[in-house]
């Protein structure tokens, strides 16, 4: 049985991965997709979504853009990891259809309602779209399956000591959603650090002969650069957004555990940190299956198989 899920993104060199993967996939069937500020500003995430779905071929997946700031506090981006444009490292096409004449949390809507099913929210950004549904549209909340999203940590951050980047970016917005009551998963860097592609497998997207994958070898090159840190002790790059996805195809790849998860917005030194209480230390109900290993090879093997699909 497929899963119809809506794609909420910043793309972003891994959103354009877990974009990827769901187009790809007879196991998803995307729906829509919409875009937030985060990885870079609101009009090149936009872009890059365009762009990304036009190098692809899927012109007929409706696109709409969504916030232009966070809830509350001013716009941080990540073009120190993702370049000027968001997806620097390849030569994408530029746009050659039009954006949905609604905003983001508009096509969402229409699109829950036209489903005769419940729709499985994808997040890879920060939560500001999502959180603004919910506050203008709580009727629909019945449609929405599940919210399945990459952000948070438990333990270590990698924007603050203790602080995923999407959640820093609105955890207002964040902890709207987690304490909505929909059924929450999550890809926390526990488990995309573990997802690392390295450079050998990168030279080896590059060997697939079609366009598609050639433009993601050069983005995930482009991409892994930042990662060469010694500080990060990674082997090659974090792929943090595909894990959405992949779990939703193959979750029989993943280790998890179900928790409470939270977020803190007051802290001076945690603001934006997500707190799973791993020993059920609350009493809070485990809304939030936490995803905290994953089958690296399969995972590869995943993305390599799914770009070898473009002729």
């Amino acid at each position: 049985m497929t899963t119809k899920i809506i794609l909420d993104c910043d793309p972003g060199h891994d959103d354009a991965l877990a974009m990827m993967l769901a187009l790809t996939n007879p196991e998803i069937e995307l729906l829509a997709v919409t875009t937030s500020a985060g990885n870079q500003t609101p009009e090149k995430t936009l872009n890059n979504a365009m762009r990304l779905l036009t190098l692809m071929h899927h012109q007929e997946i409706p696109v709409a853009g969504g916030n232009r700031t966070p809830l509350l506090k001013p716009l941080e981006t990540a073009g120190n990891v993702h370049g000027k444009s968001g997806l620097d490292g390849a030569d994408l096409p530029d746009p050659d259809f039009a954006v949905q004449p609604l905003t983001a949390i508009e096509l969402i809507a229409q699109t829950l309602r036209e489903s005769t099913t419940p729709v499985t929210l994808v997040v890879t950004g920060p939560m500001t779209n999502i959180a603004l549904f919910l506050r203008v549209y709580p009727e629909l909340k019945t449609k929405i399956a599940q919210i399945v999203y990459m952000g948070g940590a438990m333990g270590l951050g990698n924007w603050t000591p203790s602080v995923e980047f999407n959640i820093y970016v609105d955890p207002e917005a964040a902890k709207i959603v987690m304490n909505a009551g929909i059924p929450l998963v999550m890809a926390p860097l526990n488990v995309t650090h573990k997802a690392q592609i390295l450079k050998s497998e990168i030279a080896e997207i590059g060997q697939i002969d079609n366009p598609v994958a050639h433009a993601f070898a050069d983005l995930l090159n482009f991409f892994e650069r930042y990662h060469e840190a010694p500080k990060w002790g990674f082997k090659g790059a974090p792929l943090h957004d595909p894990c959405t996805i992949t779990w939703l195809i193959h979750p029989e790849w993943f280790k998890t555990e179900r928790m409470n998860v939270d977020v803190e917005t007051a802290g001076e030194l945690t603001r934006g940190e997500t707190v799973c209480d791993y020993y059920e230390l609350t009493g809070k109900p485990k809304n939030t299956e936490v995803l905290l290993d994953i089958d690296r090879a399969a995972f590869i093997q995943l993305i390599k198989d799914s770009l070898k699909t473009f002729g």
